[in-house]
C-alpha cells in the first residue's frame, strides 16, 4: 500500500521548513529564522508572483502567495474560496482583475489559518460576504496560539475579517450556475477544515486536508492530528473520480492519484510513528 520510494514528494530538509503551513508555496530558507516563520511568510507573500490557471467551466485557481485560491466567475460576480495572506493583496487584486472586472461578492474560508484568511478584511470592505465553518470564526475571534515550529500567537481578527455566516456540518451555495457543496471534516489539519466541491465543474477544493507533493503542517493546538488528517485523506479519495480536478491547499492542481499518494505517505508516517509538526 505504501510506495517504496517517493521521488516526487519533497522530503523535509529541516524541522523549520516542515513546520510552516505555507512551506509548499513559500518561506525559503533565507527568510526563515527560529522565531520568524510566520513573519517570513508575510515578507515573502508581499512580492510573490501569482499565477492564474483556468481549470474547467468558469473556475480558475490563483497560486503562489499562501494557500491556493479558487475563483468562480460569472454574472453573479466573483466567488473566492480562500484569501491567501494579507501582504499579497496588491498582487491578488491584479490577478483577479486579469480574469474579469466583476467584484468579489462571496468569500469562503476552508479553515482559519492566516495564509487562507489573510484577505478577509479587505475583501469584505470591497463588498464580499464571508462564509466559513463556525470554528473558523471561533479561532479568528480570539488570541490563538499555534505551536510546533510556528510558535506564534495570532491576535483576534478585526470585525470585518470575521465570517458573517457560519455553519456546523454541511452547507450548499448556488452561485454563477454552480452548486458548491461545503463539507466539514472531523478534526484533521485543524478542527475548522472544510472542502468545497463544484458539482457542475467536478472540481474539489480540499483546503489543507491535502498538500500536493509536500508534507502537511498539522495544527495540534486547534484540534489537528495525523490520524484525523489520514481520515480526511480517505474521505477525499472517496469523493472523487479519475475525472475530478483536485485543488490542494498548497501545491499544484492534481487528481485522484495525487490524493492516493498523499494518503499513503501519511499512513507510512503514522505507522512508523514519525511526528508531523
Amino acid at each position: 500500500m505504501v510506495p517504496q520510494s517517493l521521488p516526487e514528494i519533497s522530503r523535509p530538509k529541516s524541522s523549520a521548513a516542515e513546520g510552516l503551513t505555507v512551506a509548499a508555496a513559500f518561506a525559503p530558507s533565507h527568510l526563515v529564522k527560529p522565531d520568524g516563520l510566520v513573519r517570513g511568510a508575510f515578507k515573502f507573500a508581499a512580492t510573490a508572483r501569482l499565477t492564474v490557471q483556468p481549470l474547467r467551466r468558469n473556475v480558475s485557481v490563483l497560486s503562489g502567495a499562501g494557500g491556493n485560491i479558487a475563483v468562480l466567475t460569472g454574472p453573479d460576480g466573483k466567488l473566492l474560496v480562500d484569501a491567501a495572506i494579507i501582504t499579497a493583496r496588491p498582487n491578488i487584486s491584479n490577478a483577479l482583475a486579469s480574469i474579469d472586472a466583476n467584484a468579489v461578492q462571496q468569500l469562503i474560508n476552508t479553515h482559519w489559518h492566516f495564509d487562507h484568511t489573510g484577505g478577509n478584511e479587505w475583501l469584505h470592505e470591497a463588498g464580499a460576504s464571508i462564509l466559513a465553518h463556525k470554528n473558523t470564526r471561533k479561532h479568528l475571534s480570539k488570541d490563538t496560539r499555534v505551536g510546533g515550529n510556528w510558535q506564534y500567537t495570532f491576535p483576534p481578527s478585526p470585525a470585518g475579517a470575521l465570517p458573517s455566516t457560519v455553519f456546523t456540518d454541511d452547507h450548499t451555495v448556488h452561485f454563477n450556475g454552480e452548486t458548491l457543496t461545503l463539507k466539514h471534516y472531523a478534526p484533521a489539519h485543524t478542527d475548522s477544515d472544510i472542502s468545497a466541491y463544484f458539482a457542475e465543474a467536478d472540481i474539489l477544493l480540499t483546503g489543507d486536508t491535502f498538500w500536493n507533493r509536500d508534507y502537511p503542517f498539522i495544527d495540534y493546538g486547534t484540534g489537528g492530528s495525523i490520524a484525523g488528517q489520514i481520515q480526511a485523506a480517505e474521505a477525499n479519495i472517496a469523493r472523487v473520480t479519475d475525472q475530478t480536478i483536485v485543488v490542494p491547499g498548497h501545491g499544484t492542481v492534481g487528481g485522484k492519484a495525487d490524493l492516493v499518494l498523499f494518503r499513503d505517505v501519511l499512513v507510512d508516517r503514522f505507522l512508523n510513528n514519525i511526528s508531523i509538526t
